[in-house]
């Protein structure tokens, strides 16, 4: 059986700048075009709902990403392993591991839907979130939670087709369920007047529309990829594997998201101008940070694939490709996005001090962002090597560690206590953490020579 589509890649031999911008450059596009869908959200009840509303939405984010992350996590083990064993032309065991992939995304989207309902009020209120915010932004999880299931169907379904090189397809699906968000988006909040509800619902919409385009895409595929509805089941020994990989990874996701969260709540000690500055420019960045992690995902798949063809010659090509390809973007993007802030923040608002409050961020964190994309591309390698726990644990005494002990010392004494100090933070423990993670590169790249010299 053979993968009869012409949106498949060879990943294991040919040029591999030529082949990681083939791969990067759509899944780039991709999340860009989601990140301004995303942004169209806050734009919208930003100017037509106002600043408490923006600032509800904003207070979310970090508490929809820790659950997100976690999950997500098992669909990096779904990637990896899928590229393994078409690179090692295994297509029986790859064609399970695509129905136990989808068979999970949907076991852990209605296990997203559950907490996230339950949890809600609990942790917005163990954020600090003002008061006079707390109930749009309950409102707006509840009904946000509503469509985890379909976000995580279109992700792992996505994971899937990046692992044999497809990342041009799910930049077609975003385009067209981003068009149906920001249209909802428009009707829920300025023609129905529904303020973060509208946003809320607009996305669950949208959410559920990129997940029945992508499930199609697959039920139509020919090959180990394509998905036969009947067939979803839970195949025991792929699940394992997957969650060899995807533990760690879900574990390492929720590490860094629990930091965030902890500075999320001492953003919101200083007061709701302040969240929703915050809230805008990191929205604004995060379109730095999507085409920065375009190479991670780059540079995990390319891995797997050529570890499980055993091109093991080529894993340096990519690892330095990646690294300098990342360099690039970070430096070029984000002193972009930092020099155009101030009219980049004003398509959020109208006021300008919640413009100078992102800015606070903007400079901080833009000008040394490619840190945190070399920090991703090393996490990335190692783990396409089959090494998943190490990044975990490196991340979480380098970068989350640094930064909870951070805002629970130095930051508690009131002449630190300021935000720049606050975001500061972020650029020593990327720093700090990808340092950490070449070393680990080093010793895995040993291990697995003396390990293949046994074979």
């Amino acid at each position: 059986m053979s993968l009869a589509t012409n949106n498949k890649m060879d990943m294991c031999s040919g040029p591999v700048l030529k082949n990681i911008l083939a791969f990067t450059v759509p899944l780039m596009l991709s999340s860009v075009l989601q990140l301004m869908f995303n942004a169209a959200d806050i734009i919208v009840v930003g100017r037509f709902a106002g600043d408490n509303s923006l600032a509800a939405v904003g207070a979310n984010g970090v508490f929809i990403n820790l659950l997100t992350n976690f999950f997500l996590g098992f669909s990096i083990g779904a990637n990896v392993l899928v590229a393994k064993l078409i690179g090692a032309g295994k297509e029986k065991d790859a064609s399970h591991t695509v129905h136990t992939a989808i068979a999970l995304s949907i076991i852990s989207g209605i296990i997203m839907t559950i907490l996230g309902e339950a949890l809600a009020k609990i942790i917005l209120k163990m954020m600090d979130t003002p008061t006079e915010i707390l109930d749009l932004a309950v409102t707006y999880l509840r009904i946000y939670f509503l469509g985890t299931t379909a976000n995580m169907i279109y992700n792992f379904a996505s994971a899937i087709l990046r692992a044999i090189g497809d990342t041009k397809r799910p930049l077609y699906y975003l385009t067209l369920s981003g068009a149906v968000n920001v249209v909802l988006n428009l009707i829920f909040v300025i023609v129905l007047e529904m303020d973060v509800a509208g946003v809320a619902l607009a996305t669950v919409i949208s959410q559920c529309v990129s997940a029945v385009l992508v499930v199609r895409c697959l039920i139509k595929e020919n090959g180990c990829i394509k998905l036969n509805l009947k067939k979803i089941k839970i195949y025991r020994s792929k699940l394992t594997k997957i969650m060899l990989i995807g533990i760690p990874a879900s574990l390492q996701g929720v590490i860094f998201s629990f930091s965030n969260v902890i500075i999320q709540a001492s953003v919101n000690s200083f007061g709701p101008v302040v969240i929703a500055g915050n809230a805008a420019a990191g929205n604004v960045e995060s379109f730095v940070y999507v085409a920065m992690n375009a190479f991670h995902q780059g540079a995990l798949t390319f891995t797997s694939q050529n570890i499980g063809a055993g091109k093991y010659e080529r894993i340096n090509r990519i690892l330095i490709t990646s690294l300098l390809s990342v360099v690039v973007v970070g430096v070029v993007f984000g002193n972009l996005v930092a020099d155009m802030g101030e009219p980049l923040l004003r398509l959020y608002t109208k006021s300008s001090a919640v413009v100078d409050a992102g800015m606070d961020r903007l400079n901080v964190i833009c000008r040394t962002y490619a840190l945190c994309g070399l920090m991703d591309v090393m996490v990335g390698v190692i783990r396409g090597l089959g090494y998943s726990i190490m990044p975990m644990i490196v991340s979480l005494i380098g970068a989350c560690g640094l930064r909870i002990l951070w805002i629970f010392t130095f930051f508690q004494i009131e002449r630190f206590h300021r935000i720049m100090l606050l975001y500061a933070v972020y650029d020593i423990s990327w720093a700090m953490t990808f340092i950490a993670h070449v070393i680990c590169f080093l010793v895995v790249k040993r291990h697995f020579k003396v390990k293949r010299n046994k074979v």
